[in-house]
């Protein structure tokens, strides 16, 4: 055993099995992964007849005691509509809810005045649209007329 501040290096701790030790199965080694493997399905084997056997493991003293605690009951997640099909009875709507029915329903109405053309910004984008036609008009107009120069000009050349 060494002395002062510093430890011994673990080399000297070392423990080699003897074959006899091997033999009795007695060592302190972990056993080989075969074995493991083996063991292993030994033990799924097991647990699939012990499966059909036990109906379910409890933990600590549920398995003795039977209690009807309405606590650990868990409620069931329902939703408000499915709620008031089975209690008969409407349930009011939260605040929020309510605004993002009604945020829907607005916009919903805003969108048909806009396709009908009633909406400042559907008559704005109507004059715009037309004032657009009307240049692409005009500007295909001036295209023909150069052309229709173009070739009088051509004509004229080959004379």
């Amino acid at each position: 055993m060494g002395r002062g501040k510093f430890k011994g290096k673990p080399t000297g701790h070392r423990h080699f099995t003897t074959p006899e030790e091997l033999l009795a199965g007695s060592s302190a080694r972990p056993r080989t992964f075969k074995k493991e493997e083996a063991e292993v399905e030994e033990e799924e084997e097991r647990s699939e007849e012990e499966v059909e056997e036990e109906p379910e493991k409890r933990k600590g003293t549920q398995g003795l005691i039977e209690i009807e605690n309405p606590n650990l009951a868990k409620p069931k997640n329902v939703k408000a509509k499915a709620k008031d099909l089975v209690m008969g009875k409407t349930t009011e709507l939260s605040r929020r809810e309510r605004e993002e029915i009604e945020k829907q329903k607005a916009h919903e109405r805003y969108m048909k005045l806009q396709e009908q053309g009633k909406t400042e910004q559907a008559r704005k984008d109507l004059e715009r649209l037309a004032l657009i036609r009307k240049q692409r008009a005009e500007a295909a107009k001036k295209r023909e007329e150069e052309k229709a120069v173009r070739e009088q000009k051509k004509v004229e050349a080959r004379k």
